[in-house]
């Protein structure tokens, strides 16, 4: 079998990486996690040996996922014990049956959060001659970086390798394409380019696979006054972004701008109002990147839904047990809902994207407490999965890292977090958004597993070539070519 794309299997199928997704600075490997990823390719070359099979050959299976997990379970765990961990069988790693059955599909998986570049759109216009963005980034060296037009290599990052990625490397059945903030003149993808990808999955014999997003930034002149047009493309929910402004200040929720932004939504009848929070850009406006006006906001308009993307959670600083005067990270929303009355699993949800894959491989133990804080605020039928992917690569990784993550014993009956149960997993997967996004899910499955999506996915698994690669960047260098070319965005 051969396979291109990354024939002597030198990436591990869980990523273990400083990539981000563009909205914060890449934060390098610490020796401790460096030595994990090592010792989970000392791993797949023993029991690739042992099963007979190339290195590559055997990473492309669930015992190849199954054997990293257990890899970076031991080396979180030296000399502690984390509170968390990967719930795989040790066996798995050389059982292809129980290693499917322990990270092989069961779930409805919808992702609210999905990302990709348009490599012909108009904000290619804005860049001077002979500049290449994003060229660095390691996704951009894919086959088909070798077309005959400039900048050929953008097409790495396009719709085509948006559904390889997201469709047929994982097991994601509907996913909400969402934006980054910027100018309205140098969007890196418009409303218009998002609406023609969706409707290329969606010919594909009307498999609802894709939901939109509309971007709006109430303090940038022109957005609020936009949002009719937007919901003309069948927007699901209204995104924006508290910390960004046109001339670098945010703003709050609670401002007159906010209200004016949410009370336009619900004219509309859009009732989601997606909200970046954490993930801060900067020192400047950083206040604006917490959840101070997340418990107050939805207290006054209790017929809307606020969704909060990535949790409040600030990459690279530890959650742990809830701390009052933690002024930002999760603390920050417990706090805010607290404070204003908002009651678990009442009409504010938490998004993982991005937070999940920073805190799964990185650090278990925040990852516990961040779940578990998250879980008895928030609520346990709303906490919603997102992925931030594109810019990860695949999301199967990070699929398959909550599909086995497990609290711990001791932080369970410490804080009262909840176990981790098939049923819970089920309702972060998928169940928990269809509610605010409108979905029927028995209706979606129905379709999802027998449209033509399903039918090349089928085809795909007889020869699956999974890149294992991200996309985002993964250095500060990397960071800064993007920023230079995001249309004022971070």
């Amino acid at each position: 079998m051969d396979h291109d794309l990354d024939p002597d299997g030198l990436r591990l199928p869980i990523k273990l990486d400083s990539t981000s997704n563009g909205e914060f600075v890449p934060i390098p490997l610490s020796e401790r996690l460096r030595r994990a990823n090592r010792t989970a390719h000392e791993q797949a070359d023993r029991f690739a040996a042992r099963l007979g099979l190339k290195r590559r050959q055997f990473l492309v299976t669930s015992c190849g996922a199954a054997s990293t997990l257990l890899a970076f379970n031991a080396c979180h765990a030296e000399g502690k014990r984390p509170g968390g961990y990967f719930e795989v069988s040790k066996e798995a790693a050389l059982e292809p049956q129980l290693a499917q059955a322990q990270l092989g599909k069961q779930e409805f998986i919808f992702d609210v959060q999905g990302h990709f570049v348009n490599p012909t759109g108009a904000w290619l216009k804005t860049v001077p001659a002979g500049a290449k963005p994003l060229s660095n980034f390691e996704k951009a060296a894919c086959a088909l970086s070798n077309g005959p037009e400039d900048r050929a290599y953008l097409r790495c990052l396009s719709g085509d390798e948006f559904v390889k990625d997201i469709f047929l490397d994982s097991d994601t059945d509907i996913m909400v394409l969402s934006f980054v903030p910027s100018t309205r003149e140098g969007e890196p993808l418009t409303i218009e380019e998002a609406a023609a990808t969706r409707d290329i999955v969606e010919r594909m014999e009307g498999s609802k696979r894709l939901m939109l997003h509309g971007r709006v930034n109430p303090n940038q002149p022109g957005d609020v006054e936009d949002m009719e047009r937007l919901k003309g493309f069948g927007v699901s929910a209204f995104k924006t972004y508290t910390q960004w402004g046109p001339t670098g200040a945010g703003f709050w929720m609670t401002d007159d701008v906010g209200i004016a932004f949410v009370e336009r939504a619900r004219k509309l009848g859009v009732r989601n109002i997606a909200i970046h929070k954490g993930l801060p850009f900067g020192p400047r406006s950083y206040e604006h990147s917490t959840c101070r006006d997340i418990g107050p906001i939805a207290k006054r308009f209790p017929d809307m839904n606020f969704l909060i993307y990535h949790s409040g959670y600030v990459a690279g600083k530890a959650e742990g047990p809830y701390d009052p005067k933690r002024t930002d990270g999760v603390d920050a929303l417990v706090t805010s809902l607290a404070e204003a009355g908002v009651k678990p699993n009442s009409n504010v949800y938490a998004e993982l994207g991005s937070t999940w894959r920073f805190v799964s491989t990185r650090d278990p133990t925040s990852a516990a407490h961040l779940l578990g804080k998250l879980f008895k605020s928030v609520g346990q039928d709303n906490v919603l999965w997102g992925t931030d992917s594109i810019w990860y690569g695949s999301p199967q990784d990070q699929i398959q890292a909550f599909r086995t993550f497990q609290i711990s014993d001791e932080l369970q009956a410490k804080h009262g977090y909840p176990r981790m149960t098939a049923e819970l997993r089920r309702k972060v997967f998928g169940l928990n958004a269809a509610r605010p996004y409108g979905l029927d899910v028995g209706s979606l499955k129905a379709y999802a597993e027998a449209d033509h999506v399903a039918r090349e996915k089928a085809n795909y698994a007889e020869r699956p070539n999974p890149s294992f690669a991200t996309h985002g960047p993964k250095s500060r260098r990397e960071f800064i070519n993007l920023a230079a070319w995001s249309g004022g965005g971070p």
